[in-house]
Parts: C-alpha cells; sequence; structure tokens
C-alpha cells in the first residue's frame, strides 16, 4: 500500500516542544532589536513566534512561547528598556492583553491542529482496516495475504519489526522488518471469542518513542481482523475436510452399489449359462453356442466395467496422460464400430463423415474408449429399433463428433452433472451401467486440449459432442471426483 494512505501522522516530540517555544521567540527578539524598534511592530512578530511555536510543538510550546514573548516585549521593547518594570499604565495593558492574545491564539491553533490531527489518525486508522479487510478476503494463500498485513504493519506504526505467531495446522510464524534501532516491544493476543489463535507482536523504532494509545488501539484492531482471517481459515479446512469425506462416502457407496449390481448381474448370467452348459441333458449344438455367446458378451461386459474402474483410478491419480500419434478418427470410429457389431444390431446406426476430414494428433486407444463409451450410452438409451446417429465433420482445425439417440434425452439442468462419476440420472431409472462412462470420455476428451458437452438431439434423444483440436495443450481440470 502506498505510503501516502498509511503513513504515519507523528506527534510532536518534547525536544521539539521545547525548542519551539525558545527558539522562536529569540529570533523574534533578535529580529526585532535589530530591525523594529517600535514596541508595536516587534508585538507582531511575538505573536507570530507563538503561531510558529503552536503550529510545531503543541499547546504547551504555544503558551511557553507566549510566556517568553510577554517577557522579552517587556525587557526588550517597553520602556524602561533592558529592565521589567514598566513605567505607563498603558503600557501594562498592552502587555497583559499580548499575553492573553497570544495565549488564546496558542491555545485556538494548538486545539484546531489537534483536531486535524485526530481526524487524520481515524481517517488513517480506516484507512488501515479497510485495507486490512479487503486483503483478508483476498483469494491468496494465508500465509501471503499475513505477510502483506505485517508490512503494511511496520510501514505504518514505524515499527523495526513485526511478528505473527498462528497456531493453525501447521503452525504458521511469519515477520516482516524494516531497518533501525529497536525501540519498546508490544504484544497483543489474537483472539477468535475466548481462544487465543496466536499473537501479534511489535517493535517500535527507538527515535519515535512508545505506541501511543490510539496506535495500541489500532494494534488490538488489527489483530481481530488477523483472527478472523485464521478462523476462516480453520473453517475452510474443516469444511473441505468434511466435503471431501462425504464425497469419499458417496464414492464408496457408488462403488459398492455398482460392484453389487453391475458385477453381480453379469455373474449370475454367465454361471446360468455354464450351469446348462454343465447339465448332461443339454447336447444340441446350437443351444449350447447360444450359452457360450452369453458367457463371452458377458465377460466382455464385466471387463469393460472393471476396465472403466481401473480408468477412474488414473484419472483421480493424474496418471491419464495421452500418447499422441497423427491418425484419422474414421479409422477409429470404424474399429469401434466393428467390435462393437453385436450391441449395436439391436438398433439402426447410421453414420455420415464430412469430406475433407482432418488427421489430429490423438492417442487412438484412449479415443476408441470414448467413442465406445458414447456408443454403448447412446444404444442403452434408445428404444428398440431406434436409430443412433454419428457424425464426424470437420471443426476449425480439428474433428467435430456429434452422437445422438432418440433415448429419453437429458434435462439442460442434468447437462452437466452426468459427467460426474457414478451419477445416474432420472432418465437412466432401469437401465444397468456404472455411470463411469462419460466421466471417463470428459477426462479423456480434456487431456487431448478437446471439449465435450451434451445438446439436444432434433429427433428427441440426446446428442454427445466431442472436437477434438488437430494439436493443443491439455485442458486444466478439476480431478474427477
Amino acid at each position: 500500500m502506498a505510503r501516502d494512505i498509511l503513513h504515519p501522522v507523528r506527534s510532536a516530540g518534547p525536544v521539539r516542544a521545547v525548542a519551539s517555544a525558545v527558539v522562536l521567540p529569540a529570533a523574534a527578539t533578535l529580529v526585532g532589536r535589530a530591525f523594529l524598534p517600535s514596541g508595536e511592530t516587534a508585538a507582531s512578530l511575538y505573536i507570530l513566534a507563538v503561531v510558529g511555536a503552536a503550529a510545531l510543538g503543541g499547546l504547551w510550546s504555544g503558551l511557553g512561547a507566549a510566556v517568553l514573548s510577554f517577557l522579552g516585549l517587556n525587557y526588550f521593547f517597553t520602556a524602561p528598556r533592558d529592565t521589567f518594570r514598566v513605567d505607563k499604565e498603558e503600557d501594562l495593558v498592552a502587555l497583559v492583553v499580548f499575553l492573553i492574545v497570544a495565549a488564546l491564539v496558542a491555545t485556538l491553533l494548538a486545539r484546531a491542529l489537534e483536531a486535524r490531527a485526530r481526524a487524520a489518525r481515524r481517517e488513517r486508522e480506516a484507512r488501515v482496516l479497510q485495507f486490512f479487510a479487503t486483503k483478508l478476503l483476498a483469494p491468496e494463500p494465508l500465509e501471503r495475504r499475513l505477510q502483506d498485513l505485517a508490512a503494511a504493519l511496520v510501514e505504518t506504526l514505524d515499527l523495526v519489526r513485526c511478528r505473527i505467531d498462528a497456531r493453525v495446522e501447521p503452525p504458521l510464524s511469519l515477520e516482516a522488518s524494516a531497518p533501525g534501532a529497536e525501540g519498546e516491544a508490544t504484544a497483543v493476543p489474537i483472539l477468535a471469542g475466548t481462544d487465543q489463535l496466536g499473537t501479534l507482536s511489535v517493535l517500535r523504532r527507538e527515535e519515535v518513542g512508545p505506541l501511543a494509545p490510539t496506535d495500541e488501539g489500532l494494534l488490538r484492531s488489527c489483530a481481530g481482523q488477523i483472527a478472523v482471517a485464521l478462523e476462516r481459515a480453520r473453517l475452510d479446512a474443516a469444511v473441505e475436510h468434511a466435503r471431501l469425506t462425504s464425497e469419499t462416502s458417496q464414492i464408496r457407496a457408488a462403488l459398492f452399489s455398482s460392484v453389487t449390481h453391475d458385477l453381480r448381474t453379469p455373474l449370475a448370467s454367465i454361471k446360468a449359462s455354464v450351469t446348462s452348459l454343465l447339465d448332461e441333458g443339454v447336447h444340441d449344438r446350437a443351444q449350447e453356442r447360444e450359452l457360450l455367446q452369453t458367457v463371452l458378451e458377458e465377460t466382455d461386459r464385466l471387463n469393460r466395467l472393471v476396465g472403466n474402474i481401473v480408468d477412474l483410478a488414473r484419472v483421480r491419480s493424474g496418471a491419464l496422460v495421452p500418447a499422441k500419434e497423427l491418425g484419422s478418427v474414421e479409422e477409429v470410429l470404424e474399429s469401434v464400430m466393428h467390435r462393437l457389431g453385436a450391441r449395436l444390431s439391436r438398433v439402426s446406426v447410421r453414420t455420415l463423415m464430412r469430406p475433407n476430414l482432418p488427421d489430429v494428433m490423438m492417442d487412438p486407444v484412449q479415443i476408441d474408449q470414448v467413442l465406445t463409451n458414447l456408443l454403448e450410452n447412446a444404444v442403452a438409451f434408445s428404444p428398440p429399433a431406434g436409430q443412433v446417429q454419428v457424425v464426424a465433420a470437420p471443426w476449425r482445425d480439428g474433428v467435430r463428433i456429434t452422437v445422438s439417440d432418440q433415448g429419453p434425452g437429458v434435462p439442460a439442468e442434468e447437462r452437466e452433472r452426468v459427467f460426474e462419476a457414478f451419477y445416474r440420472g432420472a432418465s437412466s431409472s432401469g437401465r444397468s451401467g456404472s455411470g463411469l462412462g462419460l466421466a471417463i470420455a470428459r477426462a479423456i476428451v480434456l487431456a487431448h486440449g478437446g471439449r465435450i458437452r451434451i445438446e439436444g438431439s432434433p429427433s428427441g434423444g440426446a446428442a454427445v459432442v466431442v472436437e477434438l483440436p488437430a494439436d493443443a495443450v491439455p485442458i486444466a481440470q478439476e480431478p474427477v471426483p
């Protein structure tokens, strides 16, 4: 903060007050003796000296200058000169009037200057506290904020050192300093109610003397502001801990639900098929083939589910780094559709490849997984004999892929949440799935520097749009919960 905001308002020291009370009347005497032989004219010089003493040294300095000026005017400029004796009555009256006027001028001026100094101190304190309040609410690390506050106090209160010891986890201790001789030390507790959260210790510069009562009040107010910051940091940490604990519990519950439902269902089908194969009464070759096909499909389903769980762990650990190479999205899409041929048979799949599709830098395995998850979702939510449409078109310098279905669609308020791990919207009721496919797809697309979103489909279902640039740095993202 600039010094015109935090610069301290200094009061006159005793040395300056005494010097002003003595030197200025003496200077007025010398000038009057040299250039102004008239006593009436010299009185104006003494009044000026009283004004200067009151301005520089305060009330008592002005009153002292008034008394010395009265004596000087009597001794040097009132007949008989060079003596304190007064012959004329009117000269005595003039001297007494001069003393009264000088004392009044000194008193009024000193009080006016003191009132101005008090106003300046109040303004300074208000600015300092406003700075503290603004700084404590800034989105910066706690240590940096407290360091800036300590530096502001060093500048404001003319300190040699300001130290903040905070009882947080982990304990925090920092200080700001400035060159100078060490003077009186002061320490105030940092309190939040009856709990002491730390200590604010300051060391005043020797030449400016101890802290004034107003400065101590400002110091205690600043300690209160620091207590608010520490308490807020403690509460934020507690809230974050509670949030993480809640999210961990939700993830565990969701994973348990996924394991108990999505794993047991294919396992039950596999067990039933194997049991039928072991039945000695089964000798029909076509029936055996059908049962083996069921085992194969359910095994693939188990493999995909376990793969999604493993990929979620990779995403959460930050290990999902694409091994990019220049490749064709069209070739990857053809490979995915060939592999999913049996699952896609329950719907009509229409593909539209726009001409001049550019090659992009991508990890073919990861993009294969994205398209696999999107197509499986589209099939799962489409009605029997419904249509799934896949469109690939040039987009800027990359490729845009849109997978749309004729299912119930996704409400606008859920279009972001469906990308969260294990989240299943109202439209998922009665359908199998772990709720991991879209979460993993988003993580992969963002790792490629692309974008993924859900839009409404003209057919009434949902359309998932994936935009892959030709090459880009990964887009920053929060870890998948």
